[in-house]
């Protein structure tokens, strides 16, 4: 029996942890929560006080009952989940279940917390234990409370009056509120024109120097200043009359301040622009870089805890750093004191360090071949950003040079690297419109009064864009500024959005579904203070204020419950579902010229059809702006229909999205298939095509849409259904024979006989239970 058991969330990290430590120790995960609420009413008890029902689901009895095993007789047990609120609840979950199952006796409590899996952090760690942290775990109580209590009330309502299945969250309808309104604003926009005026001008030398226009007789243009072709000819025509020089010629130095390094949500911002890692990719590689990596018969915690919102590194970090930055890229990079960072998040408590490499020895290249592709391009990013943020300042010469005739002047600038400084190691990425004085060009040597010759004036005409929608870096960007949702939240919030069907990623861009639409537009209409901006942000406020101890969560809970189940109460009465899924148009029906046409949410999305259904059954598709969709012709494929042999074969789409072939005869011809068509006729029987499929399991597959012929062959029926039973039916044998004298039942007709053979089922039961465990 090892003499001290320490707990951990997952088996990567105990199994790395597991070879820093002596014989004394014994590593085991929880697997995550030993304990959740069950997803049934009443799990939060709202009439005693709040009371948490927390049980242990059966998929963590195993786990729980290996802590327990081990605990018996141990001296100490360390609790080392992760330092952030969750992992401070994880270790409060699996205490208390030890406490219930009574198996703690004079067992000692210790809670460590690291921010890197190193032996060096293992020990000092073990060295410096403390008690839990009661406030952290209020803290995390209080949001997995007010969660489970919007789920559990809002998403009822949403079935009845929307749609059954689907569900609410306190900040997934939040996030969903954001996508919905930046569609409204992209599908309300009306872009407005205006025009931009360039020159291209030569120098003595023929080099030559590209401008825009900045002032038009003396005027200094804005954005709108030219908006019609018109007013462009008529400058153009004032441009091109004068004789240009060199007016002014200002040459400055400027300095570029590194990026500090990754917190969580700058790393899923940057893994998106550059890796194209989605949020939830991003935190499954770095957890595995974080518990560690075997990389050579070593196994080692490659960077720092990732959920974090603190740009700080520890000093024996930046020492480290320093030293690799002097080896790899010369004192020079190297600054003479370190670069500190001000962490922007209010209470950024949780993590202590930003996310780094735990040795930054350990370069990128050392890693080929060693570790897989992706985690391979997510830790180089890690390490050069890491790199970057201690190295020295870039410098830029930038040149600003005025071009004048009259009253008319053109603007040109450029810039070149003096001194590239952190450049050299990383540069960060760029959202959507964002530009860098980096991609200016460098601009040819010239001084003021040089004579110019004009090469070229002309105008450019543009339109405004509508705001881009968000991708998963700008989204997870605009949920950090506006306070809402915290680093371990992010990417769960867009797999929730994803996985309910309310917005799809198309080509890397989040788009409202029409369910989406429809229940953002009923939280908006009728829970708005639910989904406001303000009061989600404020409300994570005050959870960082019970994890500070600032507050208690018991009245925080009452103070949100109490407004909430009122409002919740009163909608189920008060909306009519019809409100909701149904919205006018001010059309005529052109059917029955009697109803009007109404927008509805179907089962495939959103239509347009008579509010007289079912007398009318008038509908039509529509687009996501609400107008009509044009109905596609079929594509043919080239062949005739082998069962009508008068109809051709069509490429068609189901009303789910899918693509399948069939004949043009519909209905008179009901031949269908979902596998693409091919001029090859089948070996069985007289069809002219057969199809084929590319599967996982089988490669090509190729059948007959009129016969039964399949290359490879199908399984016979009768073989699936015997192989069906025989595996269902496998284990349970002895307990069918068991079953025999219950079936005496119906023909000895008395209760009491009958129920002696199922009692001696149970007690059979239980004596052979010790048997199966050996």
């Amino acid at each position: 029996m090892s003499r001290n058991v320490v707990i951990v969330e997952s088996p990567s990290k105990a199994k790395t942890i597991n070879k820093y430590l002596g014989k004394d120790y014994i590593v085991l995960a929880s697997f995550g929560h030993v304990r959740d609420l069950p997803s049934k009413n009443g799990s939060v008890d709202v009439d005693n006080d709040f009371e948490m029902k927390y049980v242990v689901p059966k998929t963590s009895e195993k786990h729980i009952k290996d802590i327990v095993k081990a605990v018996k007789g141990a001296e100490a047990l360390y609790l080392a989940t992760d330092l952030d609120r969750e992992g401070e609840a994880i270790s409060w979950h699996v205490l208390e279940e030890l406490k219930k199952r009574k198996v703690m006796g004079d067992v000692k409590v210790h809670r460590i917390a690291f921010n890197e899996i190193t032996k060096t952090a293992i020990k000092k760690a073990l060295d410096n234990p403390r008690d839990l942290d009661s406030s952290l775990i209020d803290a995390q109580q209080a949001r997995r409370a007010l969660d489970y209590l919007v789920g559990f009330n809002l998403s009822p309502v949403l079935w009845r009056k929307v749609r059954p299945g689907l569900s609410a969250g306190r900040v997934q309808s939040v996030a969903l509120r954001m996508i919905c309104e930046r569609e409204a604003e992209i599908t309300a926009f009306n872009p407005e024109e205006y025009w931009t005026i360039h020159g291209t001008f030569r120098t003595t030398d023929g080099a030559e120097i590209a401008a825009n226009l900045t002032h038009l007789n003396g005027k200094k243009l804005d954005k709108f200043s030219i908006t019609a072709e018109k007013e462009a000819t008529a400058a153009l025509n004032a441009l091109t009359a004068g004789d240009y020089s060199v007016r002014t010629v200002e040459k400055k130095q400027t300095k570029r301040r590194p990026s500090p390094p990754f917190i969580t949500s700058t790393l899923q911002q940057e893994a998106s622009r550059k890796l194209g890692f989605g949020a939830r990719q991003t935190m499954r590689v770095a957890q595995q870089l974080y518990e560690g990596v075997d990389i050579g018969g070593e196994t080692v915690g490659l960077i720092t805890y990732m959920r974090t919102d603190s740009v700080a590194l520890a000093a024996e970090a930046i020492t480290a750093l320093r030293q690799v930055i002097t080896d790899k890229y010369g004192k020079e990079y190297c600054p003479s004191e370190p670069n500190f960072y001000k962490t922007k998040a209010k209470n950024a408590q949780e993590a202590h360090e930003a996310i780094r490499p735990s040795n930054p020895t350990i370069t990128p290249d050392k890693l080929k071949g060693k570790v897989d592709e992706q985690m391979l391009k997510l830790y180089d990013l890690i390490w050069k950003r890491t790199m970057a943020c201690q190295m020295a300042h870039a410098l830029l010469d930038r040149t600003a040079v005025d071009i004048a005739a009259l009253e008319h002047v053109f603007r040109a600038t450029g810039s070149v690297i003096a001194f590239p400084g952190f450049i050299k190691a990383y540069r960060e990425g760029l959202d959507d419109g964002a530009t860098d004085d980096l991609d200016e060009g460098i601009l040819p040597n010239v001084g003021e009064g040089d004579k110019l010759s004009t090469k070229e004036i002309s105008p450019e005409q543009h339109f405004t864009e509508p705001p881009p929608r968000f991708n998963e870096a700008t989204l997870v960007k605009r949920l950090e500024e506006l306070g809402i949702g915290r680093p371990s939240t992010y990417a769960s919030i867009i797999s929730v959005l994803l996985d309910r069907g309310y917005v799809k990623l198309d080509k890397r861009r989040f788009t409202p579904e029409d369910v989406g639409v429809v229940v953002n537009k009923f939280l908006t209409e009728h829970f708005s203070k639910y989904v406001d901006y303000g009061f989600t942000a404020n409300l994570e406020d005050t959870l960082d204020e019970v994890s500070r101890g600032e507050k208690t969560w018991k009245p925080v809970l009452r103070e949100f419950w109490e407004p909430f189940h009122l409002l919740v109460e009163d909608k189920i009465v008060s909306v009519r579902k019809s409100d909701v899924t149904s919205e006018k148009t001010g059309e005529k029906c052109p059917e029955c010229d009697k109803g009007e046409l109404v927008f509805r949410l179907g089962r495939y999305g959103r239509f347009k059809g008579c509010n007289n259904y079912p007398e009318c059954k008038y509908i039509v598709n529509i687009n996501a702006d609400g107008s009509q969709a044009e109905k596609k012709e079929d594509e043919s494929t080239g062949f005739k229909c082998p069962v009508c042999k008068e109809g051709g074969i069509v490429k068609k789409t189901s009303r789910r999205g899918k693509i399948f072939f069939a004949c043009n005869q519909f209905p008179k011809c009901k031949t269908a298939m979902w596998d693409m068509p091919i001029a090859k006729p089948c070996p069985s029987c007289d069809c002219p095509i057969t199809t084929e499929k590319e599967t996982k399991r089988f490669g090509l597959v190729k059948k007959c849409p009129v016969c039964d012929w399949q290359d490879p062959p199908a399984k016979p029926k009768a073989e699936k259904a015997e192989k069906k039973t025989t595996t269902k039916k496998a284990a349970p044998k002895k307990a069918a024979a068991k079953k025999k004298p219950a079936a005496k039942k119906a023909t000895a007709k008395k209760p009491a006989t009958a129920k002696k053979p199922a009692a001696k089922k149970t007690a059979a039961k239980k004596a052979t239970k010790p048997k199966a465990k050996e």
